[in-house]
């Protein structure tokens, strides 16, 4: 639990993405997680779950996500500002077994990034892009949302 992304700070808030990882794998359809603290202009950060179904799981997403949020604020409360989780096919490693938090952040804050050469599968990179992309999600697929509208 000694991870430098550990903590992010949510409204002045100092919040742990690994407690909120303990929480969202209690949920029976949930095999696998990651919370990223990705950047918000109005709380600093906020935190986004990315989950992998266990096998045979079948929940709609937008059922999946209510059951989460709900859970977060049970036992963190509203102060954590967890509205959003999304599911994923697989969430990108090192071949040691580590997940690529920091550069999941990056790519949803539209940060420069280099793909770590201990990575495991390059292509799960652009499978989680394809999802923040399609649910709006970080400010590197937010503002393309409003370039579009406008």
């Amino acid at each position: 639990m000694g991870r430098v992304d550990d903590v992010m700070n949510v409204a002045g808030h100092r919040l742990s993405t690994g407690q909120m990882e303990e929480l969202l794998a209690t949920h029976p359809a949930v095999a696998e997680c990651a919370v990223l603290g990705i950047a918000c202009p109005l709380r600093g950060q906020r935190p986004v779950g990315l989950v992998v179904l266990k096998d045979g799981q079948v929940i709609e997403e937008k059922q999946l996500e209510q059951d989460l949020v709900s859970l977060i604020r049970e036992k963190i409360g509203a102060v954590a500002s967890f509205r959003q989780a999304v599911v994923v096919k697989r969430l990108p490693k090192t071949r040691s077994g580590k997940i690529l938090r920091k550069t999941m952040r990056q790519l949803a804050d539209g940060e420069a990034f280099t793909i770590p050469s201990t990575i495991d599968d390059p292509l799960i990179l652009t499978e989680i892009k394809e999802v923040l992309e399609r649910r709006q999600i970080g400010q590197a697929f937010e503002s393309l949302a409003n370039d579009l509208t406008h």
